[in-house]
C-alpha cells in the first residue's frame, strides 16, 4: 500500500512538473537528493560502524556481561514471572544494555531469543504473558543513555555539537518507560480486580 502511494506522489509530482514546463527541476532535484543521500548514508556508515565496534569490544572484554549483571537485580524486580535460572532474562538484561547504549540493531536479536524464551515458558501459547508485555514495553521505549545513531546522524548533518541531545534523550526514553509501565501494572491490577 505505501508503495502505491509513493508511486502516485512521483507520477503527479512529474505530472505537475511536466504541465509547469519544470520538468529539468524535477530532474535536477532527483539527482541533487540522491548525492545527498549517498553523502548520508557513508556518514552514517562510519559511526554505526564505531559503535557496532565498540559494542564487539564490550562483548569480548566481557564488560558487557558485568553490565548484564548491574542490572540483573533492576530486571528481577520487572520480571518477577520469569525464573532466575531462564535464559530468557539472560537476554532480557542483554537486549536493555544494548539499547541503554544505543544500539538498536544489536539489541534486536537478544529481544527475538528473549521472546522466544518467554513463549517457550509460557502456559497460554500464542497469548502474551505480562513479561512478554513488559519486553515489549522495555524494548519499544528503549531507554538510551548514548543515541549512538541520532548522534551519528546529527554529525553527518552537520551539527556543531552532535550529542548535546544525550541528556534530553535518556530523559524521554525513560519517562517513555515510566509511563508505559505505570500504565501496565494498573491494566494488570484492575483486570485482576475485575476478574477476581
Amino acid at each position: 500500500m505505501l508503495g502505491a502511494v509513493w508511486v502516485l506522489l512521483l507520477v503527479w509530482g512529474f505530472m505537475a512538473a511536466a504541465y509547469h514546463g519544470d520538468i529539468g527541476l524535477v530532474t535536477a532535484g532527483a539527482l541533487s537528493g540522491a548525492a545527498k543521500s549517498l553523502e548520508l548514508i557513508w556518514g552514517l556508515a562510519g559511526g554505526i560502524m564505531l559503535w557496532l565496534g565498540l559494542l564487539a569490544l564490550l562483548r569480548e572484554s566481557g564488560l558487557m556481561h558485568k553490565l548484564a549483571q548491574l542490572f540483573a537485580p533492576f530486571m528481577y524486580r520487572l520480571f518477577p514471572e520469569v525464573d532466575a535460572s531462564s535464559p530468557a532474562l539472560g537476554d532480557i538484561v542483554l537486549n536493555f544494555c544494548a539499547n541503554l547504549l544505543g544500539l538498536g540493531n544489536a539489541a534486536t536479536p537478544f529481544g527475538i531469543r528473549a521472546m522466544q524464551e518467554l513463549e517457550r515458558d509460557n502456559p497460554e501459547p500464542g497469548r502474551a504473558t505480562d513479561s512478554m508485555i513488559t519486553l515489549l514495553l522495555l524494548n519499544t521505549t528503549a531507554p538510551t543513555l548514548l543515541p549512538t545513531t541520532i548522534i551519528a546522524l546529527r554529525a553527518a548533518a552537520g551539527s556543531v555539537n552532535p550529542a548535546e541531545i544525550v541528556p534530553l534523550a535518556f530523559a524521554a526514553s525513560m519517562f517513555g518507560l515510566g509511563v508505559g509501565l505505570a500504565a501496565h501494572w494498573v491494566i494488570i491490577h484492575w483486570g485482576r480486580r475485575a476478574n477476581g
